[in-house]
């Protein structure tokens, strides 16, 4: 096992943590303006995706016309870390950015890309993901949404729900059922559906800990009519690219996901002896005992994520990657439980944990109560741990389905 990075791969870093030094967005800017909720990408968010377009920071491992440098997987894993730690966002269209825009360019045509990808790429236009609907959560082959093709324009009726920034994006990367006659899992496609479209209605579904900064919306489409040409990839075809497009989505996922509980360890490691001197001794004792476990699922997770990684750079496949988001999104769980059971009764009243004000937006701040809280989303969006287990179970150890 080799536990460090090759020289070229340093000078990658060393390259890009200068490059960060000089370019990155103020911690001013970011908090004048921090979320989506006032109906608009932050401005701040959209000069900043375009000055890491042009140069070559906003996807390394794309050429540089598409905003890289032809970086390898493994610079591309380092570029990925370093942002997190510096807690610089390379954009707040999360799933425009990483899920729409690279789908559009495996799947779209010429046109398409020019239209929808590359202004994404610039920081000219945002987008959401319809993925999600009242009764097609994790089971997205579920999904009822209806795209009838009337002549040379598809009519589309249903509802998408949980979709992220659609209250300020431009367009909908829509997933609808093209063919009611086919089997589940087949007669589904992708349509780029703009926001302003007549028929689209977006409705925001304010958390209970900060109503007044709503992301997540659930949008009704009632006759929307779009172009033909606005279909993505083929038809009928919507399963095998929705696999393709969450893909692009899981190197990032598992990254901020280890990062996110290093950094909740690291800030309850800080807290510790001053919470652990309040207790009794067998209090303390039992303590210090939960925090040694959460601080070794924290290692066990950066482990497995590399272990997973390493595979994937050589082209092999990587089961870890299915492990990573269901561990890692518990284990982050268990922290601030653990934090929040040893702060007792004060947990309801205390402050919030430190923050400097470069945090990354998808990143929940606040009291270790409100951290517990924010938990329990990140078990659900990207994947329900409860399907994650069927998917580990069916997939990887081969049991049966019942």
């Amino acid at each position: 096992m080799k536990l460090r990075f090759d020289d070229d791969v340093e000078a990658f870093r060393a390259e890009l943590l200068a490059w960060l030094a000089i370019n990155r967005p103020s911690a001013a800017e970011m908090a004048a303006e921090p979320s989506v909720s006032t109906g608009h990408a932050p401005a701040w968010a959209r000069r900043w995706t375009r000055t890491m377009f042009d140069a070559g920071w906003l996807v390394p491992g794309w050429p540089p016309e598409r905003g890289g440098r032809n970086a390898g997987p493994i610079e591309s894993l380092v570029y990925i870390e370093e942002l997190a730690k510096a807690r610089v966002p390379r954009t707040t269209n999360v799933q425009g950015l990483g899920i729409v825009a690279p789908s559009i360019i495996d799947y779209g045509t010429d046109a398409q890309i020019r239209h929808y990808a590359m202004p994404i790429l610039r920081g000219e236009a945002t987008a959401c993901l319809g993925m999600s609907e009242p009764n097609a959560g994790s089971d997205l082959a579920a999904l009822t949404t209806r795209a009838v093709l009337e002549g040379d324009q598809w009519v589309i009726n249903g509802q998408k729900v949980w979709t992220s920034g659609a209250n300020y994006a431009d367009f909908c990367f829509l997933f609808c059922r093209t063919d009611p006659h086919a089997p589940k899992h087949q007669g589904i496609s992708i349509i780029i559906v703009p926001m302003d479209t007549p028929g689209v209605t977006v409705r925001p579904l304010p958390e209970i800990i900060h109503p007044d900064q709503p992301d997540l919306n659930e949008v009704f489409l009632t006759d929307v009519t779009v172009p033909a040409h606005h279909l993505v990839g083929e038809l009928n075809n919507g399963w095998a690219m929705a696999n393709g497009s969450l893909a692009h989505e899981r190197a990032m996922v598992w990254v901020n996901a280890v990062m996110g509980l290093e950094e909740s360890l690291a800030t309850l490691l800080v807290e510790a002896p001053a919470l652990l001197d309040r207790l009794t001794p067998i209090e303390r004792t039992l303590a210090v005992d939960q925090i040694v476990q959460v601080a070794i699922d924290t290692q066990a997770a950066r482990c497995l994520g590399y272990r997973g990684f390493a595979k994937f750079a050589r082209g092999a496949g990587a089961p870890e990657q299915a492990l990573m988001k269901l561990y890692a999104s518990e284990a982050r769980q268990r922290v601030a439980l653990v934090a929040a059971e040893i702060q007792g009764a004060d947990a309801v009243v205390a402050g919030g944990v430190a923050n400097d004000g470069h945090h990354a937006v998808d990143e929940p701040q606040g009291t270790w109560l409100e951290q517990y809280f924010h938990s329990f989303a990140n078990t659900i969006s990207a994947g329900a741990s409860e399907i994650q287990r069927n998917i580990i179970a069916e997939r990887i150890l081969g049991l049966p389905r019942k």
